[in-house]
C-alpha cells in the first residue's frame, strides 16, 4: 500500500489523500519510487475543480515527478534510473505524481540531470521548464542579452520566477510585472532590474501602444497579453504560456502586420523528447541551483489540498514542492 493524492467524482467531487495499491495504477512500462511531485496551476485547477482538467475518474493528481525506476520493461530505462517527468497528460487522463508510485510510459520519462536532486526537479517543476521553453522559443528568434529590455508577466509565480532568474543568468535587462508591490524585493533577488504594477498591462488597452519591451514571456493570457504584444518593439517576440487572467485573447491583429510582432506559443505537455532533453540541459546549465531554495516552499502530501486552494487564491510565491514521504 502507498499514499495517493485521489481526486473523484462519485457523483459528487471529492480530493482526498488515499491508501492504495499498484492495482490502482494505470498501464504503463516503468514503475517509479516518486521522491518529490510539485504544484502546478494545473495541478491547482484539478485539485480544488475549478476547471475540467481532469478526463478519468479516478485520478491521481499531479503532472510532475521525480524519483527512481522501480521496474521496467522499456529498453531506454532500468532498475535505480533517475527520471523526471512533465505533462503528457498524467494527471490528467493518465494518473499521476502526486503519489509515492507512479506507472509510467517509458516514452514520457527524462533522465535527471546530475547537476540536480529530484527535490530540486520539482523545484523547477513543469513551471521552469516551461519557463525554458519559452527562453529557447525567444532565442530561436533571434533574441540576444543586450537587445533591450525583456517582460515577464506573473512574475512571482513559477512561470515567472524561474523566467526572471533564467533570463537575468544569461544577461538580459528583465523588468518582472506583478500585482504584488511587497514582493519586489524577492524579484530584485532572482535578477530583476525593474519591477512594474500588472495594472498597467492587465485592463483594455489601445490596439498600438508605445514600445516598451523587445520581447516578453506571458504566463498570463487575457489582456495581459494583447498589451504584452500592443508594447513590443518591432520585429520583437512575446511567448504565450500561460493563462491565469483567462483563456480569452481580446486584441487585434495590428501588432502583428504593423511591427512584425511575433507570438510564440508554448506547449509543455506534448513537447516532443529531444525538446524536452534540451530544456532540462538548459535548465541545469543556466539556471543557478541556489536560486531554488528562495523560490521554493516544501510541503508533505498532506499539505497539496490546501496548498492548492492557496495556489488559486493568489497566494503562493514562486513554486511549491511536495514531498511524498516523511509525513
Amino acid at each position: 500500500m502507498f499514499k495517493a493524492l485521489v481526486l473523484d467524482k462519485s457523483p459528487e467531487f471529492n480530493a482526498a489523500l488515499r491508501e492504495v495499491d499498484d492495482s490502482f495504477l494505470p498501464d504503463g512500462d516503468v514503475l517509479v519510487a516518486i521522491d518529490y511531485s510539485t504544484l502546478n496551476y494545473k495541478d491547482g485547477l484539478a485539485i480544488t475543480n475549478r476547471s475540467p482538467v481532469v478526463r478519468s475518474w479516478p485520478m491521481v493528481a499531479g503532472i510532475d515527478g521525480a524519483g527512481t525506476v522501480l521496474e521496467s520493461s522499456h529498453a531506454a530505462w532500468r532498475a535505480g534510473d533517475r527520471v523526471v517527468l512533465n505533462g503528457f497528460g498524467v494527471g490528467e487522463t493518465h494518473k499521476g505524481c502526486l503519489a509515492q508510485r507512479a506507472r509510467l510510459k517509458g516514452d514520457w520519462l527524462v533522465r535527471l540531470p546530475e547537476a540536480f536532486s529530484p527535490r530540486q526537479a520539482m523545484s523547477i517543476g513543469t513551471a521552469g521548464y516551461t519557463a525554458m521553453l519559452s527562453v529557447l522559443a525567444l532565442e530561436r528568434h533571434g533574441l540576444k542579452p543586450g537587445d533591450g529590455e525583456v517582460l515577464v508577466t506573473g512574475a512571482t509565480g513559477g512561470v515567472g520566477s524561474v523566467a526572471v532568474a533564467l533570463l537575468s543568468r544569461l544577461g538580459y535587462h528583465v523588468v518582472a510585472a506583478t500585482g504584488k508591490a511587497s514582493e519586489a524585493p524577492y524579484l530584485q533577488s532572482l535578477g530583476a532590474e525593474r519591477v512594474i504594477d500588472r495594472a498597467e498591462l492587465s485592463a483594455a488597452g489601445k490596439p498600438l501602444q508605445k514600445e516598451r519591451w523587445v520581447a516578453a514571456v506571458d504566463a498570463v493570457g487575457s489582456h495581459t497579453l494583447v498589451n504584452a504584444c500592443a508594447q513590443v518593439r518591432y520585429g520583437g517576440a512575446v511567448t504565450a504560456c500561460g493563462l491565469a487572467q483567462g483563456m480569452d485573447l481580446p486584441g487585434t491583429v495590428l501588432p502583428f502586420i504593423l511591427r512584425g510582432v511575433a507570438l510564440l506559443g508554448v506547449d509543455s505537455v506534448m513537447a516532443p523528447l529531444a525538446l524536452r532533453q534540451e530544456a532540462w540541459s538548459r535548465l541545469a546549465a543556466d539556471l543557478d541551483p541556489r536560486l531554488l531554495e528562495s523560490i521554493t516552499t516544501e510541503l508533505p502530501l498532506s499539505g497539496a489540498i490546501s496548498a492548492a486552494r492557496d495556489l488559486m487564491d493568489g497566494k503562493v510565491r514562486g513554486r511549491i514542492v511536495v514531498r511524498t514521504t516523511g509525513d
